[in-house]
């Protein structure tokens, strides 16, 4: 199993944030990577390890509500507006005028909405799987429902009394095992799945069940042919930190996204910095058709598909994202 970095502390933002860096300091601009749900920076061990032989300074916090992170009891503390100062005040920290933020699944949301917040503090983006979208034309949640139906995993997150944070909790282990694992492979070519309509940003089908707690309370792994990807010590990593920390932090993220569209009324949406949007072929959530149409608000927008690879992208194709990452960032920023 890949080594992590030693662990490290910030005070950022009215948190201690917990956070590993590697590479040598004086590499400018430095890339920071952002984990999504369920996820903690672990999930970038393997960039952590390339990017920094490459020559990179590499920084990946494990982010409000997660890991070695505080996780604050009030819901809004899990805004985008403290969710994307978090990230300042480490740069803050760490003496850092600007870097390069790289976002997967949730962490993709919020290193999208950097340049449109804190502007002088980015060089670059790079959304892993999440691409970038204007502001939705009504409430994200009232969507989702209208879409998916009450069934549907961050509808159901809105509502504590539905217990998704209790449901996972009681089965760390199975709720692992249940996500992180290859999707089944391709009866025929896919490419770009058709999108249905993207909303806010997911462009999933309606066809698929994402009842997500229900499908965790009723699973039994010994049953699923899909290939898991994490080792058995990987896999431990995972489950001894949520058994320690609960869901509730990564969930609080999604119980702000109807607050994060209202406060967004006013903002620019343009992404005015260098960007690279890494899609996954076999993603069924955020498929490449999700990312049709970012060219209209990232002028300076490349893109990029890795084949074979579902939602988990750093850990199921490592190296391929890894090599990219390391060859943009020499192109674009030297």
């Amino acid at each position: 199993m890949i080594e992590m970095p030693p662990l490290q502390f910030a005070q950022t933002n009215g948190i201690r944030m917990g956070y590993y860096e590697a590479g040598p300091k004086t590499d400018a601009p430095p890339m920071v990577l952002c984990h999504g749900w369920p996820e903690m920076a672990f999930s970038w061990r393997h960039q952590i390890k390339a990017l920094s032989e490459a020559g990179i300074r590499v920084i990946a916090p494990d982010q409000r509500g997660y890991g070695a992170t505080d996780r604050p009891e009030k819901v809004e503390d899990y805004d985008l507006d403290h969710l994307t100062g978090d990230l300042v005040g480490l740069l803050d920290h760490l003496n850092i005028d600007k870097a390069i933020f790289v976002g997967h699944d949730w962490g993709g949301f919020v290193v999208w909405q950097m340049p449109l917040r804190h502007p002088s503090r980015v060089a670059g983006v790079v959304g892993v799987n999440t691409p970038h979208t204007d502001r939705a034309p009504a409430d994200p949640i009232a969507l989702y429902r209208k879409r998916f139906g009450d069934s549907m995993y961050i509808v159901q997150f809105q509502d504590p009394a539905r217990h998704p944070d209790r449901i996972f909790g009681g089965k760390v282990a199975e709720t692992f095992d249940f996500f992180m694992r290859k999707p089944m492979p391709r009866k025929q070519p896919r490419g770009d799945m058709p999108a249905e309509g993207a909303t806010a940003g997911v462009g999933a089908s309606t066809k698929l069940n994402m009842a997500f707690p229900q499908m965790v309370e009723g699973y039994n792994g010994s049953h699923d042919p899909r290939q898991k990807i994490l080792s058995p010590e990987e896999m431990k990593v995972f489950v001894d930190t949520f058994t320690r920390t609960g869901f509730t932090g990564g969930i609080n993220w999604y119980r702000n996204m109807s607050r994060n569209w209202e406060r967004a009324a006013s903002l620019d949406h343009t992404v005015r910095v260098p960007s690279l949007m890494v899609m996954a072929e076999d993603d069924a959530v955020l498929p490449p058709s999700a990312a049709d149409g970012m060219e209209k608000i990232i002028p300076d927008l490349e893109k990029y598909l890795i084949r074979d690879s579902g939602h988990w992208t750093q850990q199921e194709q490592p190296e391929e994202l890894s090599n990219k990452l390391i060859e943009w960032r020499r192109r674009k920023f030297g």
